[in-house]
């Protein structure tokens, strides 16, 4: 029941919870709004990807509706984003939509995959220095790219690669049409002050409206959407499955795993700011398995990637939106201007676009986060960085999986310097032994008798340590006690390791005994067999049993419990 209550989308939830007219008036026109700003941002994206205008709102549409519908979130709002601006214009660029379009399919597959198997709440666990990374990479690509027609360069085709393109604007800067230039300037100047005046009219679409009309009405040589494209249909086409092959299945796997890393994890994100912005909570795994099956019903009907918009579901929040109904209507919306006012986008100026795609760059970009992020710890700047270079001089898809790859390293490392070992019956006393009430220095041990103590968790990371530390060379003990109280997991490594320490200790004649061993070790134990092979009587919950233990393998008498007698916790300690 719990595994399928994970998938189910929010807005069945609430028709069960009951649906009113009054949440509806709501839904209805937060969904009108968000639908008029997801216009231009639809076909934006779209031209920016390196397809048609058209395939940018056949996404908004057809996977924007399926987002709300089958998700996770009652205030999702999905369609095409910035995000995928890169990866996608690098596959048209090099296999056509073809490869995109199996990219696509692929990576819904994937999402599927992800959202049945309930992994939707590891992607959260990619390390902020690494989003932040490749985010702020995908926003300085996204503003280079729109260079060629803020300014009205006449070049034929603009490079994928970040350098090759710095350089070809360099070399065409002379080409740039002033009229271009007056209205980009025109759209960026309404975009960002309009909203102090008009605050219910977003400035997206307020720019586009002004400068349509001034180069309509003052015939500006300026490039629009009809003559770069022949503008755009006012019609759904009909659904078809794209040619698959298994050459295009080979090339696209791995830009279709980018994909799906992208949808799944900006998705989340967005669903986690509506959380924030609502007190509500999302269901990650209906999300995931949404945005699968959305980005699959795209390409059927010709679109591009899409994912969970973060500006667009904010915008739905502030505007009133109560239920998953609200995306539903944006999406309809939407499908009802393409097909009464399709017509009329084909005269829209390319420099109008262009700063409209300069403005989600800068948002994008967040560079106050990025800047602050160097303050906090060098391995966390040298991924942050990494990951950044990566994602505008390489490839979003290496960016993405080195910088997990390199987190997961510095992550281990990390652990393996908090997790100590070491011998503790003479020696290694702690500087609060005296507040701790269970210290060993509190403790009669017998003759014979060392106790060793590990700290953090005990994996593949510190074994080498662990093993080097634990040696019998010098006085083999009779009784060897492990105190395991501050270790709260343990992998296959960790298991090994005592299994080895429990082969050594018997080949020299000494008994092996575990104290405070919790939930998770001990089922680990457990599961791996090692529990009878050390011996159910020699593991142990707390140090006073482990001696007393000890005595009994000795031959000695049991001693009394120290009074009082405090049960074993986890607690913060000090480094040693």
């Amino acid at each position: 029941m719990q595994y399928h209550s994970s998938l189910l989308p929010k807005l069945v939830t609430v028709i069960r919870e009951g649906y009113s007219l009054k949440t509806f008036i709501a839904d209805l026109g937060a969904g009108v709004i968000v639908g008029i700003v997801a216009l231009p941002l639809a076909i934006a994206f779209a031209i920016a990807s390196g397809v048609r205008p058209e395939q940018g709102l056949y996404t908004a549409i057809v996977a924007g509706f399926i987002i709300s519908a089958l998700g996770g979130s009652r205030f999702q709002i999905g369609g095409p984003t910035g995000a995928f601006i890169v990866i996608v214009y690098g596959i048209v660029a090099q296999y056509g939509y073809a490869g995109l379009a199996v990219a696509t399919l692929l990576a819904g597959m994937i999402l599927i995959i992800m959202g049945m198997m309930r992994v939707g709440s590891f992607i959260k666990f990619i390390p902020y220095p690494v989003t932040i990374g490749f985010t702020s990479g995908i926003a300085l690509i996204i503003f280079t790219s729109q260079v060629k027609d803020f300014f009205g360069l006449r070049i034929e085709q603009v490079p994928a690669e970040f350098l090759d393109k710095i350089t070809v604007y360099l070399e065409y800067s002379h080409t740039a049409n002033p009229w271009a230039l007056v209205i980009g300037a025109l759209a960026l100047g309404v975009i960002i002050y309009w909203p102090r005046f008009v605050p219910k009219l977003p400035g997206s679409l307020a720019a586009i409206v002004l400068t349509t009309l001034v180069v309509q009405v003052f015939h500006l040589p300026v490039e629009t959407i009809a003559s770069r494209f022949g503008g755009v249909p006012n019609s759904l086409p009909v659904p078809q499955l794209p040619v698959i092959t298994g050459e295009l299945i080979r090339k696209m796997f791995h830009p279709a795993v980018t994909i799906a890393l992208l949808a799944g994890i900006e998705s989340l994100l967005s669903a986690v700011v509506a959380d924030g912005m609502t007190g509500r909570r999302h269901r990650s795994n209906a999300e995931i398995l949404a945005q699968g099956i959305a980005n699959i019903a795209s390409v059927f009907f010709g679109g591009i990637p899409a994912t969970g918009a973060i500006a667009r579901t904010a915008t739905n929040i502030k505007n009133g939106a109560q239920t998953p109904v609200a995306g539903i209507v944006h999406a309809v919306t939407l499908l009802l201007i393409m097909v009464f006012l399709g017509r009329l986008a084909g005269l829209i100026p390319m420099p109008a676009l262009a700063a409209i795609l300069i403005i989600v760059a800068y948002n994008m970009s967040e560079l106050h986060l990025f800047i602050k992020l160097f303050r906090c710890p060098r391995s966390d700047i040298v991924l942050l960085l990494l990951t950044f270079f990566l994602t505008v001089l390489i490839d979003l898809t290496v960016a993405i999986q080195t910088g997990v790859v390199l987190a997961a390293f510095l992550f281990m490392y990390r652990m393996s310097e908090v997790t100590q070992a070491g011998y503790i019956t003479k020696s290694l006393q702690e500087e609060d032994d005296a507040e701790d009430p269970n210290a060993v220095d509190k403790r009669v041990i017998p003759a014979g008798v060392e106790v060793f103590e590990i700290y953090g968790a005990f994996f593949f990371g510190v074994v080498d340590t662990f093993k080097s530390m634990v040696r019998f060379d010098r006085e083999k003990p009779k009784v060897f006690i492990l105190r395991m109280r501050d270790v709260l997991s343990i992998d296959a490594s960790g298991l090994k390791a005592l299994e080895d320490l429990y082969d050594t200790a018997r080949r020299d004649g000494t008994a092996l005994v575990l104290s405070g061993v919790h939930t998770q070790p001990l089922f680990a134990m457990t599961k791996a067999g090692l529990l009878d092979t050390i011996g159910q009587e020699n593991i142990t919950s707390h140090i006073d049993h482990a001696l007393h233990r000890a005595r009994e393998i000795l031959g000695l008498p049991a001693a009394a419990m120290p009074e009082p007698f405090v049960p074993t916790v986890s607690r913060d300690r000090p480094a040693r």
